[in-house]
């Protein structure tokens, strides 16, 4: 039986607010209900309230008071399994902390006070983009492993390795083989993979960061990068972003 690329629907977004300021947190959530009344709003006074709630937001507003926004942000990225998930906007008076910001892939970073213009130009970009991460979360494919057919998110998928006549497939939870050729599960995986090297199919949303000989993954580890498809693997790194794959400031 051939690999078979599948989709889940996910309804609905949650948006999380989290200002220690009640007058400012309450105008947050009035404008989000006034651009997105179908969102579902959480609304919390520090961090700490949020890391608490079992809610699955899908967009967060966050401010970096006292960098307590900051490590929340930090906490949420280290839930997550993978790449950046949820889309994270800084709202604060602070402007010291743009690298920071950076690491924590935040999508946007405005200043206070807010402009109601610029909120709800943000808060439009920022859900196309958590639209996108669901779609692609929501993405499985079938393989048979240990003599069972299984759905793997691709999400967990890290990267696939040749290896003669089979392909071990490398995920967050331990590596199998199958019999299959990189050829054939390169075109079942689609855009969201790259063939980086003659030996490795990586998981774009996987990557850390690279350079002109190899990849750095979110677990650490290194795959190499075939130098000839450097230019390629760029344009494409590149158009993944653009497409939703990675948030920016």
């Amino acid at each position: 039986m051939g690999e078979r690329v599948i989709s889940d629907a996910r309804a609905g977004l949650a948006v999380a607010v989290c200002e220690p300021s009640e007058d400012l947190r309450g105008e947050l959530v009035r404008m989000i209900e006034t651009e997105k009344p179908e969102a579902r709003i959480g609304a919390f006074a520090s961090g700490d309230e949020l890391l608490r709630s079992e809610e699955d937001f899908a967009i967060f507003f966050l401010d970096i008071q006292g960098a307590d926004g900051l490590e929340a942000a930090r906490e949420l990225r280290a839930r997550e399994r993978g790449g950046a998930s949820g889309v994270i906007v800084f709202v604060t008076g602070y402007r010291d902390y743009m690298e920071e910001a950076f690491d924590v892939h935040a999508f946007q970073y405005l200043v206070k006070p807010v402009d109601g213009k610029k909120f709800a130009e943000v808060l439009a970009a920022a859900w196309t983009e958590a639209e996108a991460v669901r779609r692609r979360e929501g993405r499985h494919i079938l393989l048979r492993l240990d003599g069972l057919m299984r759905k793997v998110a691709l999400r967990d998928i890290l990267y696939l390795e040749s290896r003669n006549k089979k392909v071990a497939i490398h995920m967050t939870g331990g590596a199998h083989e199958i019999r299959r050729s990189m050829e054939t599960m390169e075109d079942a995986l689609g855009a969201g993979f790259y063939r980086c090297h003659r030996c490795y199919l990586v998981n774009l949303a996987q990557i850390k960061d690279y350079g002109p000989r190899t990849i750095r993954l979110e677990n650490g580890e290194k795959l190499l990068l075939a130098e000839k498809k450097y230019a390629e693997f760029v344009k494409r790194y590149l158009q993944y972003a653009k497409d939703g794959g990675i948030v920016h400031i």
